[in-house]
Order: structure tokens, then sequence, then C-alpha cells
């Protein structure tokens, strides 16, 4: 039965999923392979499912796995934070690790400002912070697969279901330039990979003068140097656009240029815990970067669903 699973045993899923095999995990457990391998095959008569395929090259989770490893992951954080959470009065506030993702620009933007003052006011926790691109999943599927505690992320469609997601601020699209061209919108595109998700598709899908992309990166840094060379025209957010090259300039879209929304988003378990709510709590109170909007919300915080 699922209900007889041990922490143990979770743990032994995790290091299986994260290391792509029965040996690597238990050599980063201290078992036995054979005693991992055991224990994989109980968990999947308990669950009912084939939690990974085994081949020559490791064991690979299956859909069902990614499923349960996500799950595990978030037990076993929620079980670390047991004592600090049985003893929330101590001197200093919260302690212990805390695990933050964000995409590049809110992290250079936002969390600077935020990590000052946890030092200040949280001296015991201990923020640990990953910057992950804005592709796919992003940074809430890290907080969905339980790798991360909470995260700044592009809130949309993207917002795995069943996390609360809170709106932080609101970004506008602008658009970046040669300095002294005569009709910048005459320019090739020059785009990158993590630019105009779902949020903004409907917006470029109206715009009949954006061609397509004649280069386009993995990193917004080199699509502003491009187009300071006057290889192109870039779209982008705001707070990409805080350090201009030599030679660039930013000219706003008008009134129906596209905007995204920014928030924190955790799972509903993590957003009662100290550590977590002293992260939204400096989040909240942070000065808006430049380039950025408030946004109302209705509330503290919403959940999505299934």
């Amino acid at each position: 039965m699922a209900d007889d699973l041990l922490p143990q045993e979770l743990r032994i899923l995790v290091a299986v999923a994260d290391s792509g095999g029965f040996t690597a995990a238990a050599e980063r457990l201290g078992l036995t392979q054979s005693a991992v391998s055991h224990a994989v095959r109980g968990c999947e008569r308990k669950l009912g499912a084939v939690l990974f395929e085994r081949g020559r090259r490791g064991a690979v989770p299956t859909a069902a796995g990614e499923r349960v490893a996500g799950h595990a992951r978030r037990i076993l954080r929620l079980l670390a934070a047991l004592p600090a959470e049985a003893r929330p009065e101590e001197p200093g506030g919260p302690r212990g690790p805390v695990r933050i993702v964000a995409f590049r620009s809110a992290a250079g933007r936002v969390l600077p400002a935020v990590l000052a003052r946890l030092a200040e006011t949280c001296p015991e926790l201990e923020p640990q912070v990953r910057v992950v691109r804005d592709l796919g999943r992003g940074t809430a599927g890290e907080v969905a697969a339980g790798r991360a505690d909470l995260a700044l992320a592009t809130l949309g469609a993207a917002i795995p279901p069943g996390l609360v997601a809170v709106p932080l601020y609101r970004e506008d699209y602008a658009l970046a330039h040669q300095q002294g061209h005569p009709d910048p919108r005459s320019l090739p595109l020059v785009d990158w990979d993590e630019n105009c998700g779902s949020y903004t598709a409907d917006w470029w899908r109206r715009q009949d003068w954006i061609p397509s992309a004649t280069i386009n990166v993995s990193d917004d840094t080199v699509v502003l140097s491009l187009a300071a060379q006057g290889l192109g025209m870039a779209i982008m957010p705001m707070l990409s656009l805080d350090r201009l090259p030599d030679g660039l300039t930013v000219t706003d879209l008008g009134p129906d240029r596209p905007s995204r929304q920014v928030g924190y988003v955790t799972t509903p378990e993590l957003a009662r815990t100290a550590a977590v709510r002293a992260v939204v709590r400096e989040l909240r109170a942070a000065p808006l970067p430049a380039g950025a909007s408030a946004v109302r919300t209705g509330g503290e915080g919403r959940s999505r669903r299934p």
C-alpha cells in the first residue's frame, strides 16, 4: 500500500531519479546496489506502477516515476522543515535552507534587495539561489518537481496545476534597436529562445510588421549586442533592458504593447512554512525594479488546481 512508504524509500526513489541509475544512487546513499534495487521494486509493488525503465545505460524515470519523484522530493522537503516549524519562536527567525529559483532578469533585478533584507531580518536562514531558463516548465516546474521551495516565474498557462501563484509586478515589452536608425521597425528581427511565450503570443499574431526572426540565440545579452550593431531589432521585456550596450536605444511599442506578469510560485504546503513566508514577506515589501509596475491581487494567493 502507498501509505506504507517510508522516508528512506522516498530518498532512494529520488536518488535513482536524480542520478540515473541504481549503482550511482547506491553510492550516493551509502547502500548496496541490491538494496536500492530491492527498495525500488518494493515501491513499485506498493504503488502498482513501473517507476523506472531499466536498461544498459541506467534507470530512466517513466512518466509515473517523474510524478512520484516530484512528490517524494516535496514530502522529504517538508520532513526536513519540521524541526524549524516546531520551534517557530526561536530568536533569529526561521533557520535552515530555503531553495529559490528565478529566471535571469528577476534574479538580477529583484532578488538582491530581498536577500539583503533576509540577511538582516532572518540571519539564520540560508537562501540557496539557482538561475533557471524561462523555457518549458521553467522555474515553476522546479517547484512542482520538488527541486525548489519558491520560484520567481512568468505567470500564465505554463504554471503547473496545484501550485500557489501570486503576481508581484507587471513588465512591459519595448523595441530595442540601433541608435539613430530612421525606421527601426523595418529591421530584421533578432530573437532569443526565452522571449515572448504564451503570454504575448496573441499580440505577436496581430503585428503584421514583425518579420520572422533571422537570428535566434540563447542569451538576451547577445540579442542586445547584435541589435546595437544594427543587425536587427529586438522586442524585449523591460527588465532585460536595464544595461544597454553602447549604440542601443529603446522605443516604446505604444498603448497596445505586450506585457507579462511576474510573481512567486510555491506549493500550498510550503507556503505555510516560516522560511517561505519570510521570503514572500520581503518579496512583497521590496521596491519595484525600474521598468516594472505594480499588479493588484484579490488576495494573498491562488491555487491553480486541475
